[in-house]
């Protein structure tokens, strides 16, 4: 079973306005509301591929509510902690910009998190773990750490998908796959990533850690992906990018869901690039079909 975690989720209310005038009113075009965070993404695209996942974390209040219903209706497993506050609300304003406004994420209890790492004990050897996304103020920062370390004991796979703080304290257990950009690579050495040699000399210095599979987006330079055997490079399709939400996303779902129907590690990788395109270039997550049109149009070239 794949497993996704998402601590800090959301309710996305995404607003279309044809022009922004700021200090006065403005009256929408169209307002619709999603289940939103990484880990919740991942879960949506790996169902829409007929992948069976869990997706958990905490939810609260009404909005934690609508994640459950909004999940469930579409015959998505959930197995989240209820905590006493709401669940966030995202505003993703979408004008000729697009402009996001992330709330702060609820406080967590010291019962809650505890509730969490037991779930996780329900799971082991031949599961995978994804942690997606960020982490509520109230709770550490080394926690991906913690529960990769759980995770790792107890035989499960690992997928990290989070910046430079979350991810370090997990770089000490064995992890299955990494999915930072040009920019969050760049920022884990402090330097700037700009070309497909520099993101492969620094991806290979993160492979010195116990890390199976690093992929590094790198927008309409395609993607990179490292073994410890093998680089690959991934030309992207061609197409007009209308949502850059839940790419990065769709791109991890897609990656897992190649290994799972049992494709290399090189056409996983084309799975992984086809399916975080179809959801660039669609006005939400991408589906089946949109990925299946796109996979013939991703090209892969070995490096080494």
């Amino acid at each position: 079973m794949i497993v996704t975690v998402t601590l800090n989720p959301s309710v996305d209310y995404v607003v279309r306005l044809s022009e922004l005038n700021i200090g006065s009113l403005n009256r929408t075009g169209d307002a619709t509301y999603f289940a939103g965070g990484k880990g919740i993404n991942v879960t949506q695209v790996l169902h829409e591929l007929h992948i069976p996942s869990v997706a958990t974390g905490f939810v609260g209040g009404f909005s934690g509510e609508f994640i459950k219903d909004s999940l469930t209706a579409r015959g998505i497993q959930t197995n989240f902690v209820q905590i006493d506050e709401p669940t966030r609300i995202n505003i993703k304003l979408k004008t000729r910009d697009e402009t996001e406004v992330n709330a702060a994420g609820p406080s967590i209890s010291t019962e809650n998190l505890n509730a969490l790492l037991q779930l996780v004990n329900e799971y082991g050897e031949g599961d995978t773990l994804v942690l997606a996304g960020s982490i509520p103020s109230s709770l550490s920062s080394s926690l991906y750490g913690d529960l990769t370390e759980k995770a790792s004991s107890s035989g499960m796979k690992v997928v990290i998908d989070a910046e430079k703080a979350l991810l370090e304290p997990a770089l000490t257990s064995s992890l299955h796959f990494i999915k930072p950009n040009q920019h969050e690579l760049g920022e884990y050495f402090g330097v700037e990533v700009k070309t497909v040699e520099e993101a492969i000399l620094y991806g290979k210095k993160l492979l010195a850690y116990d890390i199976e599979n690093i992929m590094i987006s790198m927008a309409e330079k395609g993607a990179v992906l490292l073994t410890k055997d093998a680089i690959y490079q991934a030309q992207v399709p061609k197409g007009i990018v209308k949502n850059s939400v839940g790419s990065g996303d769709s791109s991890v779902a897609g990656f897992l869901a190649g290994r799972e129907k049992g494709l290399s590690i090189e056409e996983s990788f084309r799975f992984s690039v086809a399916t975080g395109s179809a959801t660039a270039f669609s006005e939400g997550l991408a589906t089946a079909d949109d990925i299946e049109r796109l996979v013939p149009q991703v090209t892969i070239q070995s490096l080494i």
